[in-house]
């Protein structure tokens, strides 16, 4: 009977997690992540193919939670502006919750190689973003949002001013100051009342 693995996958990425976040992506290399788990880096590339496989699963694994999560914030309400402050506000809660997580995401892409990855993980971050632009561009056909002003006014409410909150707390090094969600919030209402 075969033994059963050490190290999954998921402990390989929860480590790679940890580097990119005290030392961003440079820091994730198949052997820091190996040895963070005090794994053989044989065990690192059973799971990853190589550098391009590990980066990219280590952001796609990330922001596919928080979109995710993200688009059941904006599904859970039948009203759009309440939609819209429920998205704002769960773009803090999410960083508050994950912190590490957060810090990640705040590199992008880009900085993960997304130019060097495998074309399956290129099309699963595509997928992501497309379906992701589909839930505000139906938010913004809730709203009532008719052109591209519009269009930014609705991505600054619930992406941009959110996500701004938390990065300069994050890459400050501090916490997430306890009303930084009614910040969000409140931005998003502000810049949303045009609409009736």
């Amino acid at each position: 009977m075969a033994r059963p693995p050490r190290f999954d996958s998921d402990q390989l990425l929860d480590a790679a997690v940890h580097l990119a976040a005290g030392g961003g992506p440079a820091a994730v290399t198949m052997s820091a992540v190996a040895q963070a788990v005090g794994a053989p880096s044989g065990s690192v590339y059973h799971r990853f193919s190589g550098r391009p496989a590990l980066m990219a699963e280590v952001w796609l694994r990330t922001v596919e939670r928080f979109q995710e999560e993200y688009a059941q914030s904006l599904d859970q309400e039948p009203d759009p502006h309440r939609a819209a402050r429920a998205a704002a506000r769960h773009v803090v809660a999410w960083s508050r919750a994950h912190p590490r997580q957060a810090a990640l995401l705040l590199h992008g892409p880009e900085e993960f190689g997304q130019a060097d990855w495998p074309p399956e993980h290129r099309e699963r971050a595509d997928g992501g973003n497309r379906r992701t632009l589909a839930r505000l561009a139906a938010l913004g056909t809730a709203l009532g949002a008719t052109g591209p002003e519009d269009r930014e006014r609705i991505a600054l409410a619930v992406v941009e001013v959110p996500l701004s909150v938390v990065r300069r707390h994050l890459r400050a090094g501090e916490a997430l100051p306890p009303y930084a969600e009614d910040l969000a919030e409140d931005s998003a209402t502000a810049l949303l009342d045009r609409f009736g």
